[in-house]
């Protein structure tokens, strides 16, 4: 009889006085999707929607990760679907879908398959979750982010790439091994697009506060030892895509965006590097490129700009060049992405 009326008491109560949870869709469930529901339940950021067209790829992942939490301990509700209906009302909407990389590929060369799957996103971004904080990883990563914002239509600020944390996680995890430190006492900057190109910034990167330039001339490594670092942290990708043969990274990616919808969900106001919407920023106008941002409750709260030297200069604008050739490719394909 107590247990009845105990219930009752949550029944009468249930969406009057309880808060409302995120809603946190996942569009394509993939390797990245899985990983990226798997730690969002961890983490309790909300419940959560694995989307993929491949009916029943969501569904069974979702139930999968379901019957972790009694394990696991969180009490995040998943749930798959292949109807965009299902993300309706999302806060945050971190979209893998598209073809991932396979030996011998650039991520150039998936831009004809994923820029078709961007217009399918964004249609139902648009239409099901408008108020979303959007966090895109399907590559080439730059030019992606700049279509999906076109074609959600989505303001600027709510539509990020991520690029930047993955980047730098990757620097600072090669420079902890190189100097055998913790990697809580690395912090390591990259700009630029997420490709061949990338800038890592040894002269903003540091060591305990102990910025990386001093630390060469202090011997801890040398300059070319260094340049092979940051050459290693630019093919850091190819380098898994090579190992798996199959695939490519989804562990650091799906953490990557993890921490920046952690910052969006609970106004961290984290100053993490990603593709940000450049509106004259750096001499940039109209792009997605890599910089440092603040994220918050209102997205892209701020876009910090460093000075950088003449070297650093000219890398960064080669690195634009390079998005701005792929988007005037991706324009090629949908005329209506030059509005």
């Amino acid at each position: 009889m107590a247990f009845a009326a105990f219930q009752a008491s949550i029944m009468d109560h249930k969406g009057s006085t309880f808060m409302a949870r995120n809603k946190i869709a996942l569009i394509g469930s993939g390797m990245i999707g899985g990983t990226l529901a798997h730690l969002a339940g961890l983490k309790e950021l909300g419940d959560i929607v694995l989307f993929d067209i491949a009916d029943g790829i969501p569904q069974g992942k979702g139930l999968d990760i379901a019957q972790s939490s009694p394990v696991e301990g969180f009490d995040a509700s998943l749930t798959g679907a292949s109807d965009y209906a299902a993300i309706e009302g999302a806060d945050v909407c971190i979209v893998t879908a598209g073809v991932p990389r396979k030996p011998g590929m650039s991520r150039d060369d998936l831009l004809g398959i994923n820029l078709k799957v961007m217009e399918q996103v964004g249609a139902g971004i648009k239409k099901y979750a408008p108020n979303a904080f959007v966090i895109c990883i399907t590559n080439p990563l730059d030019a992606m982010v700049w279509a999906l914002q076109k074609f959600s239509e989505l303001p600027k600020n709510k539509v990020v790439g991520m690029a930047g944390v993955l980047d730098s996680s990757r620097f600072r995890l090669f420079l902890a091994q190189e100097f055998n430190v913790s990697v809580q006492d690395i912090t390591a900057f990259v700009l630029g697009g997420h490709g061949d190109t990338m800038v890592p910034l040894a002269r903003y990167s540091t060591v305990a506060g102990i910025p990386l330039t001093d630390l060469v001339q202090m011997g801890w490594v040398t300059k070319d030892r260094l340049e092979e670092i940051i050459q290693r942290t630019r093919d850091g990708g190819a380098e898994i895509v090579g190992l798996l043969k199959t695939g490519s990274a989804y562990y650091a990616p799906a953490a990557s965006a993890i921490e920046m919808a952690e910052a969006y969900l609970k106004d961290k106001k984290r100053v993490l590097p990603c593709a940000a919407h450049l509106s004259g920023q750096y001499g940039v106008k109209d792009m997605y490129v890599g910089v440092p941002t603040v994220i918050g409750a209102g997205g892209v709260e701020r876009i910090i700009e460093i000075d950088l030297n003449k070297g650093e200069k000219e890398a960064f604008d080669k690195s634009v060049a390079a998005v701005a050739g792929l988007c005037e490719a991706c324009i090629g394909i949908a005329p209506s992405l030059k509005q």
